[in-house]
Order: structure tokens, then C-alpha cells, then sequence
């Protein structure tokens, strides 16, 4: 058995500029965008006939680093790294897999938390509203800078997932295969709301000032609550009983029982909380508020026809995987989907988790991605 350390997998985020002011995105809102730079890592080697790659395509506030470390740290490990990897459900030694952060993102790939050209000043609420399939274009840029001739697979859960569902409407030619997990052809008015409620959140914070407060410090308390209702969407109700109970912070109990003692807070409450500060440290509030409304406006059949006539047209072999406890994204609408995929198959996670267990049930989902992808010719 050979021994390897953790320093051997340590990976670096990249960037490049795919778009300029000679050669700008033109999105589907109608504005042009340049300089558009995208951040990506890549693992394992393309082939020479360039057709061994897989996309990966992230979540919401999910960035380019899938897998390996950033560091010597363990905690600085890719989000989806148990699942990528010599030997693994996306094995290295077989495919080259590609991770970037898609358009609007804040981890590198240009956002409104990027400089304007025309002010020198970050974009904020100026940025143009992005689509999934802007996000897609920029994809397939970075796919033909990287000389990949054809992707093997795209997979994605959640956002990911309308990603994916796109790519295979978008460049049909380009794509042998889709694996879109936990997602939707259109987001539902259940999905809507929540984002709805997520970004009043924020908006309704007076430290948001218009989106321009990059010089003040970000909303903190606004999207620490946009981030505590989409965690209470992203597990179940079993998730939670299992977890917390009705238990205290502190089991003995102090004051009366109908007092509030802010220090003494039920578990699930502390949880959510300590869930929002996480997010706060770590990502801006205009790009939540963006993304959210890029995942509002996804409709596959927007502008081409019935979302039944797009998805009948996408003729290579689709995985579709839903998650039995997912709330967000329930099974009825993921085997809905497959049924309007020419050639898909339905696989379904048993998981207590909710929707965040594709994040979690790396081995269930492993053996319906290794099943597939055999298949895959």
C-alpha cells in the first residue's frame, strides 16, 4: 500500500481573463460584460483526444475549490473532495475534472464584488443580473481554453444541477452525458419564496445601503439570516429531531421556563446562528443576492418553447438523483424530470439528511455515479 501525505494533494486555484473589452460577454440581459476572469482547478490530465474531462458545477455559495487542500490544514479541503480523487467516484487516473466558480460568484470569477472599469469601485448592485445560462457560456469558454473537445460528464447538485441542465440544451454537441442532482428545469414558487424571503433579509439590514457598503462592512446580520432560513430548507425535519431535540444549550436550565435568556437558547436556534456568522466570514451579501435571483429566473424552456419540447430534445443519456427526505427539490419533481428526459434513468439517496445529503451520502450517490458513467460511451 502506498502511503500518501496530505501535502501531496494540495491544489491552487487558478484564474484567467476568457472575455475583454475587444470581446465582452454579451448576457442574456442584454448587457456586455469585460474583463470577465474565471477561477478553476483542475485534477488529473486531459487525453490527447481531449474527451476524458467532467464538470463539476458548484451550489450556491459553493466556490472552485472541489477537491485536494488548500494547505497543510485538513480543514481546507475541497467540498466535494471525498468524492473526487485517484480511486474515487471521479477517478483522477480516468477523467480530468474541472471545477470553476461561475459567473457572479465572489471566489474569484468576476462579480459585484469586482472591481467596475468604468468607477474602479466594486460592481455591487450595478453588476448585470446574471442567468445560469451566462454562467454556462463562461463554462464552456473556460472548457475551450482548456483544449477539451468533448465533456465526458457534467454533474451538479442543486444550482449545479441547472447547470448541468442547461449545458446539455446549450451544446448538445459538446456533452456525452448529464448527471443533475436534487435541481429543477424551472425553479418552483416554494424555491422562490424562500430566496424571496432570503434577500428581504438583507435588503431590509440598513448596514446593506443600496449594495454599496463595501467601504462600511457587509449586512452582516441580514445575511446571517438569509443563510439560516436556506439551512432550515437544506435539512429535514427528521434531520433536526435527530440532532437537537427540543435540548438546551444548557441542559441544567437556568431562570424560568417562559424567560428568555438570550445565553440559554434552544440547540437548533444556536445552531443556525452559529451556521449564519460561518457564511457571514466567508461570503459577500450582493453576490447571495444574485445567485438567488439567477436560481429565480432558471426556466429551461424560457424563450425556446414548453419545458416538456426543451427537455425531449436533449438526446444523450441524463442521471437524474433525488433525495427522499429533500424538501427543497422533493423526489416527485426529480422523477417528473427524468420522465421528460429522453434517455434518463432515475436513481434515489435514502438519507435523513434532507437536501444537503449530496453532500453528505458520498456513497450512495457514489455507486449511481460509477453505474452511470460505465455506461457512458
Amino acid at each position: 500500500m502506498i502511503m500518501t501525505t496530505l501535502t501531496e494533494h494540495i491544489v491552487a486555484t487558478k484564474d484567467v481573463q476568457l472575455f475583454s473589452g475587444n470581446n465582452p460577454l454579451e448576457t442574456e440581459c442584454g448587457e456586455k460584460l469585460a474583463p470577465v476572469t474565471v477561477a478553476y482547478e483542475t485534477y488529473g490530465e486531459l487525453n490527447d483526444a481531449g474527451d476524458n474531462a467532467i464538470l463539476v458545477c458548484h451550489a450556491l455559495t459553493g466556490s472552485a475549490h472541489a477537491a485536494g487542500f488548500l494547505s497543510g490544514d485538513a480543514k481546507s479541503a475541497g467540498w466535494w473532495d471525498s468524492f473526487i480523487g485517484e480511486g474515487k467516484t471521479l477517478d483522477t487516473q480516468k477523467y480530468f475534472v474541472v471545477c470553476s466558480n461561475f459567473l457572479g460568484g465572489c471566489y474569484g470569477t468576476t462579480g459585484p464584488v469586482s472591481p467596475d472599469p468604468r468607477t474602479g469601485r466594486p460592481y455591487g448592485m450595478s453588476f448585470p443580473q446574471m442567468t445560469i445560462r451566462d454562467m454556462v457560456r463562461v463554462q464552456k469558454a473556460l472548457a475551450d481554453f482548456l483544449g477539451v473537445r468533448q465533456l465526458r460528464t457534467i454533474i451538479g447538485g442543486s444550482l449545479g444541477g441547472m447547470q448541468a441542465l442547461e449545458w446539455g440544451v446549450m451544446y448538445p454537441g459538446f456533452v456525452r452525458s448529464l448527471i443533475p442532482i436534487a435541481t429543477a428545469s424551472a425553479h418552483s414558487p416554494w424555491c422562490i419564496g424562500l430566496n424571496g424571503i432570503a434577500r428581504q433579509a438583507i435588503m431590509n439590514d440598513p448596514e446593506w445601503r443600496q449594495g454599496d457598503y463595501y467601504n462600511h462592512g457587509q449586512p452582516e446580520k441580514g445575511l446571517s439570516l438569509a443563510r439560516q432560513v436556506a439551512m432550515v430548507s437544506y435539512r429535514s425535519e427528521a434531520s433536526f429531531l435527530e440532532r437537537f431535540h427540543r435540548e438546551r444549550i444548557k441542559s441544567n436550565g437556568h431562570g424560568t421556563r417562559t424567560g428568555f435568556d438570550p445565553e440559554n437558547l434552544f440547540q437548533v436556534e444556536s445552531y443556525l446562528r452559529y451556521q449564519g456568522k460561518k457564511l457571514v466570514d466567508r461570503f459577500d451579501a450582493n453576490t447571495y443576492i444574485y445567485i438567488s435571483r439567477a436560481m429565480d429566473l432558471h426556466d429551461v424552456g424560457y424563450g425556446r418553447g414548453s419545458i416538456e419540447d426543451v427537455l425531449s430534445s436533449v438526446n444523450v443519456p441524463v442521471l437524474c438523483v433525488g433525495i427522499d427526505s429533500d424538501i427543497l427539490y422533493p423526489v416527485s419533481e426529480q422523477k417528473k424530470l427524468a420522465s421528460q428526459l429522453p434517455r434518463a434513468r432515475y436513481r434515489e439517496i435514502s438519507s435523513p439528511f434532507g437536501h444537503d445529503a449530496f453532500l453528505i451520502e458520498f456513497e450512495q450517490l457514489g455507486r449511481f455515479v460509477e453505474e452511470f458513467l460505465r455506461d457512458v460511451r
